[in-house]
């Protein structure tokens, strides 16, 4: 598990606008700046910033398209994030189940 790969994605993932540029990109596919924004209550330089956010975490690539570019989504660095999130849980589950076992044994 690389943990900086799994904070840059929880960083991104952090901004409710961000969250919803990357559902946009998930329902629609390949988009523009100016089609996000769009359906945003922000500018689409904001979108941009945003974009360049989820670029640097690897959730997003753009591809230049004529005088355009498209922004698509690219999930696979969630996987990092899935198991941080995987291993954590675990971890706690263990750490419950110890407790609970302790007080069953001092309840006995």
């Amino acid at each position: 598990m690389d943990d900086r790969a799994a904070g840059a994605v929880f960083h991104a993932l952090s901004d409710p606008t961000r969250r919803q540029v990357v559902q946009a990109l998930a329902q629609r596919g390949s988009l523009t700046a100016s089609a996000i924004a769009a359906e945003l209550p922000v500018s689409r330089q904001a979108v941009t910033k945003h974009l360049s956010a989820l670029r640097d975490a690897g959730l997003a690539t753009a591809t230049p398209s004529g005088r355009e570019v498209r922004y698509d989504l690219t999930p696979a660095p969630m996987a990092e994030a899935v198991a941080w999130i995987t291993q954590t849980g675990a971890a706690w589950d263990d750490r419950l189940a110890r407790l609970q076992r302790s007080f069953e044994q001092r309840a006995s």
